[in-house]
């Protein structure tokens, strides 16, 4: 899930006319702040760019699906998922259990 306030400079950015990719570079720096810190997650740069991009998707930022050849076809197929998720809206919170259990299992990572 992204912080609060990286979905607001991204809400401002988009306010403002800025590019898909100028949005999505928010999520981006967001991540690689999560792996300096020492959070969790991604074991390289490129993975730092890749989860930062499909949390874009996700909030809805218009980027479109990578070309075929540059990615395997299960990651288009992921990214198409991902569109397709950003477009529906916001669902339900998850429970605090769950989230708080997904928490504590990234901070053991």
């Amino acid at each position: 899930m992204p912080e609060k306030e990286t979905i607001e400079r991204v809400r401002r950015d988009r306010r403002q006319g800025k590019a898909p990719s100028t949005q999505a570079g928010e999520f981006v720096r967001e991540e690689i702040e999560h792996v300096r810190e020492g959070k969790h997650g991604a074991r390289s740069t490129k993975q730092a760019i890749a989860i930062g991009l499909s949390k874009a998707r996700r909030a809805g930022v218009k980027l479109p699906p990578p070309k075929p050849g540059r990615t395997s076809a299960e990651t288009r197929e992921r990214t198409v998922r991902d569109v397709a998720r950003g477009r529906a809206g916001s669902r339900r919170k998850p429970a605090q259990k769950r989230s708080r259990a997904t928490l504590r299992a990234l901070k053991r990572e």
